[in-house]
């Protein structure tokens, strides 16, 4: 439940990005060994990835304050499967692909789930893993891979996927030989995890550029890594104080991380003010219209569309939104209708006739960005708004509401957390 109570004010420290630590924990699965991954943020994906990887055989423990212990056992002790029960419930369940082709040349994997907000289909994975000599068959919603051993190959992505870059790139560090990969995905959450693979051993070139040079090793080491900044929570924040009102710092948030949206969220008026420790965002509430066109990194991301979007609905003017990226990730536009927000959409634009203020109003959340922009909606939605399938929100954000009250919101959670951390209401 969200009621409005006026700008924001104080500082709120930036997670782990969900978008980095799930791809980290799958990268452990390929060397034998006790991993520590710090900065790991508390939220219900990571929950479901750590199970994913204790079905494979793999030990996963949480020692507090952001901090997993993961203990991989020996090749043989693995059990490279990936049951339907959790992989449906999360899409980056499919990166395990990569880290269990490479250390056990074979895989089992139910066909990922996740956020529903249109097609993305895992082709390019599959291309890739089949250019370093793996095989697949598909029975019952089960991909079947096989190799005898990978070996190095030139990958071209027909898109720069981030999270094929991502599969790819950890299937690469243990072929045989040399791996190149053409129209990567540049992304910090690439380089994060590129990071952490040479820090085990691994020989990678040119990550965060659209070709990465892999050659492969035979063996890799445990890590010990700390998880960048989540730069679409940073997002989610700037957005509240945006449309609130307010100052706010956003600690260990990264400026160059985060450049294109800084400066689309400078022009709808936002002050920003950026330090080694992080940003500072100022805001009278008062916004202005802008255009906007998602794009790969290091263009605007998608994950920040219904951010903008949000924004825009209380800005003066009239702004057009175009998503280049998921076709159906306008899904959560009706729900912002419903609060009184003028938005009609066209195709993959969307259209917003700015309005000073929104209604409270009973909404539900769709995907993980769509619920939080619904609570960000919500700070400025005269009345009450009370937002179903805040279970979508904790698979992205850890205690968003307590967070968010700790500035000066008027939020509160009414269920209870189930044990993997999902709530049905809020």
């Amino acid at each position: 439940m969200v009621r409005p109570s006026g700008p924001l004010f104080g500082s709120v420290n930036i997670k782990g990005a969900k978008n980095s630590v799930l791809k980290l924990m799958a990268a452990t699965l390929l060397a034998e060994g006790t991993h520590h991954l710090h900065n790991v943020p508390d939220i219900t994906d990571v929950k479901i990835v750590a199970e994913l990887l204790r079905r494979c055989g793999v030990s996963v423990s949480f020692a507090g304050e952001g901090h997993v212990i993961i203990e991989v056992p020996p090749t043989e002790k693995i059990v490279p499967r990936a049951s339907l029960e959790l992989v449906s419930k999360i899409r980056a369940s499919v990166v395990v692909m990569g880290p269990l082709l490479a250390r056990c040349n074979w895989v089992e994997l139910a066909q990922p789930g996740g956020d529903d907000f249109g097609s993305r289909p895992i082709d390019y994975h599959i291309e890739g893993f089949s250019a370093l000599g793996a095989t697949f068959s598909e029975r019952d919603g089960y991909l079947f891979g096989r190799t005898e051993g990978l070996t190095g190959s030139r990958v071209v992505l027909e898109f720069p996927s981030h999270t094929a870059t991502d599969n790819i790139l950890m299937a690469a560090v243990l072929a045989e030989g040399r791996t190149v990969i053409e129209n990567a995905a540049r992304e910090p959450e690439v380089i994060d995890l590129a990071s952490m693979l040479i820090s085990m051993g691994a020989d990678i070139r040119g990550a965060g550029t659209s070709r990465i040079e892999v050659q492969g090793v035979p063996k890799l080491s445990p890590a010990d890594h700390w998880v960048i900044p989540d730069r679409v929570e940073a997002a989610s924040f700037l957005a509240a104080v945006a449309v609130a009102g307010g100052e706010v710092f956003l600690r260990g948030a990264r400026e160059d991380h985060m450049e294109m949206l800084l400066r689309k969220v400078a022009s709808v008026g936002v002050h920003i003010e950026t330090t080694p420790q992080g940003i500072l965002a100022k805001s009278e509430g008062k916004l202005k219209a802008v255009d906007v066109s998602t794009l790969p990194y290091p263009g605007v991301a998608t994950d920040y569309q219904p951010l903008i979007v949000t924004m825009l609905s209380v800005a003066d003017g009239t702004s057009v939104v175009s998503e280049n990226l998921f076709s159906g990730r306008f899904r959560y536009v009706e729900e912002l209708r419903k609060m009184g927000a003028d938005i009609f959409t066209d195709g993959h634009h969307v259209v917003i006739r700015g309005t000073p203020r929104l209604k409270g109003a009973r909404v539900q959340a769709s995907d993980i960005r769509a619920g939080v922009a619904l609570v960000v909606a919500a700070l400025v939605a005269d009345g009450e708004t009370e937002i179903s399938g805040v279970r979508h929100i904790d698979r992205g954000y850890e205690r968003i509401e307590e967070r968010l009250r700790a500035l000066g919101a008027d939020i509160e959670r009414r269920s209870a957390q189930d044990l993997t951390g999902c709530a049905d209401v809020g």
